[in-house]
C-alpha cells in the first residue's frame, strides 16, 4: 500500500513538472501594410526539447491552423523549446523560422512581404 502511494505521489509530481514546461503560443500575422492576414495556413513544428515524463525521450509534434480574419492564430499548449513556425499566405512569400519559446505565454508577430518582381539571367532581344 505504501508502495502504491509513492508511486501515485511521484507521478503526480512528474505530471505538474510537465504542466510546467508547457507554454501558450499566439501567432500573429500581417502584412508589409501592418493589416492582418487572414485565413493563412501557420505551421508549427516543436524542434528541440525533452520530456520529463517520457523518460527524456525526444519530442516530436507539429500543429497546423489557420488565421482569425484579424490574423492570430491560437496554438494548443505546446512544449517549451525550439519551434519551427512556417506560415503560407496567397499572394504572400511563405514564411519560415525558428524561434526559442521558454516564457509560459508568447506572441509571435510575423510579416509577410509580397512577392518579389520575377527576373532572368537572361538578355532580352
Amino acid at each position: 500500500m505504501r508502495a502504491l502511494r509513492l508511486f501515485l505521489l511521484a507521478l503526480a509530481a512528474s505530471s505538474a513538472s510537465f504542466a510546467a514546461d508547457l507554454t501558450s503560443l499566439q501567432i500573429h500575422v500581417t502584412n508589409d501594410l501592418d493589416k492582418p492576414v487572414d485565413n493563412a495556413s501557420v505551421i508549427v513544428k516543436f524542434v528541440e526539447g525533452r520530456s520529463i515524463t517520457k523518460l527524456g525521450t525526444k519530442i516530436r509534434k507539429s500543429w497546423e491552423v489557420r488565421t482569425t480574419q484579424e490574423g492570430m492564430a491560437k496554438i494548443p499548449d505546446i512544449p517549451k523549446g525550439k519551434i519551427l513556425i512556417q506560415v503560407i499566405a496567397k499572394n504572400y512569400q511563405t514564411f519560415g523560422d525558428y524561434v526559442q519559446v521558454d516564457e509560459d505565454q508568447r506572441t509571435v508577430d510575423i510579416k509577410l512581404n509580397r512577392p518579389q518582381k520575377q527576373y532572368s539571367t537572361h538578355a532580352q532581344e
